[in-house]
């Protein structure tokens, strides 16, 4: 960089219109590929090489796959798009006015902004909680929810003391949403298959589970049917389920629940709520709940008409959505693709088409064979939903590999009961 001037990341230049996209989520890529060969430059900002499939980051986390076959380079994901350009890059900072947006590794102009960065875990301010505990929103949680329970294990094996034993083999999972309920059901499989085959020494104290939801339902967003279902199958696999319950602080050894109630662990996972993230220079907008930029309709964020929000960030305020829509990924794809048809209409002198979610149903699974599903009012649950489930999201899959991969790791954990990714891959510490 010349000494004075300010350092730039390059990128070809180009007579169209430069789109600026900030984050490779399930809302920026499907933006993206709707633009394949229209008029304009798509340059992805990204602070990872990689799209990662989050429905499945809890099976990495209970050993179930590889981090490889839930993710996929973007470079190859886009390839021989040729008004495509991707530089990894972590935004830090929005001008508005210059229209630039501003990076750990330069600076770089836009014509049109669009933020899908997508959201990250929310611990509602407490501070020793989000200190000692791990989130579940990427790969490398995904990893170190793994690598800690396996060392815990280790660690046990190790013990004489029984209450060591005990603190080190429960798992604590905050938060009843989809997240959640899947977790603490493969917890509780690994607890009931794996573990007195790779343990026998623990045999005799197999690993507790506890599904900590401060409300008084699991699956807050499906039917009623679906969330007794889930609870009747979490029970029935070992799992103790606390509603109505909420976390008032842990130190790394216990969970304090309040009036006088407590457990004793090591690990404590958190899935209890998510705040949409995303760099400075847009503080203003802030106004949707979950702490989403405030959008219109045609994913606008207020006061901007050449920035967008989609996605977990986007929060857009309606009569049926209140508090904004679904933080999932069929919402984000269709703000995605929607966004990218309005972008041409936009440069085209057209109306924008105002955004309508067409929500498909809600899917999620509790296990092996169990399952629940809601389309509309049609409910099922059990082996049934469970296929819909496991074909929904091997779809959803980017990459015949990785859809091969983990279709094959399915197949031979449901005929063996096995998870064949008890890896500590690099140990994790809290501190």
């Amino acid at each position: 960089m010349v000494e004075g001037k300010e350092q730039q990341i390059w990128v070809p230049e180009s007579k169209n219109p430069r789109v600026v996209v900030v984050g490779a989520g399930f809302a920026g890529i499907s933006f993206i590929q709707k633009l394949k060969n229209k008029p304009f430059q798509l340059v992805l900002l990204d602070k990872n090489n990689y799209h990662q499939f989050q429905p499945l980051l809890y099976q990495v986390a209970t050993s179930g796959l590889e981090p490889d076959s839930i993710t996929f380079p973007v470079r190859k994901l886009f390839k021989g798009q040729k008004n495509f350009v991707f530089r990894v890059a972590e935004v830090e900072r929005i001008d508005t006015n210059a229209k630039k947006v501003y990076t750990n590794v330069g600076s770089l102009h836009f014509d049109y902004l669009v933020l899908a960065t997508g959201s990250d875990t929310n611990f509602y301010g407490l501070e020793e909680v989000q200190k000692n505990s791990i989130g579940l929103k990427s790969i490398t949680d995904s990893l170190n929810i793994r690598s800690l329970m396996l060392q815990n294990l280790e660690k046990a094996a190790l013990s004489g003391n029984e209450a060591e034993r005990a603190s080190l083999t429960s798992i604590v999972i905050v938060g009843g949403g989809p997240a959640g309920v899947e977790t603490a059901g493969a917890m509780a499989e690994f607890s009931k298959f794996v573990l007195p085959a790779d343990y026998p020494d623990l045999k005799g104290e197999l690993m507790k589970v506890y599904l900590i939801e401060a409300a008084p339902k699991l699956l807050g967003a499906m039917s009623e049917k679906s969330s007794e279902d889930t609870l009747r199958s979490l029970k029935a696999m070992g799992v103790e389920v606390m509603l109505n319950t909420g976390v008032k602080s842990y130190d790394g050894h216990t969970v304090d629940l309040g009036d006088g109630k407590e457990i004793k662990t090591q690990t404590l996972i958190w899935t209890a709520g998510v705040a949409g993230v995303f760099p400075s220079g847009l503080e203003r907008s802030i106004s949707a709940p979950g702490r989403r930029l405030k959008v219109n309709e045609y994913s606008q964020v207020k006061g901007y008409g050449y920035i967008f929000a989609i996605g977990d960030v986007g929060g857009m305020l309606s009569d049926q959505y209140p508090h904004g829509h679904p933080m999932v990924a069929p919402a984000a794809i269709q703000q995605g693709v929607l966004l990218a048809e309005n972008l041409v209409r936009k440069e085209e002198g057209k109306q924008l088409k105002p955004f309508k979610y067409n929500d498909k149903g809600s899917l999620a699974t509790i296990g092996r064979r169990r399952a629940v599903a809601d389309f509309g009012k049609m409910h099922y649950k059990g082996f049934f939903a469970w296929v819909l489930w496991s074909t929904v999201h091997l779809l959803s899959i980017i990459g015949f590999r990785n859809k091969l991969i983990v279709g094959i790791n399915w197949l031979i954990s449901y005929l063996t009961h096995d998870k064949g990714n008890r890896l500590i891959i690099r140990r994790y510490s809290k501190s």
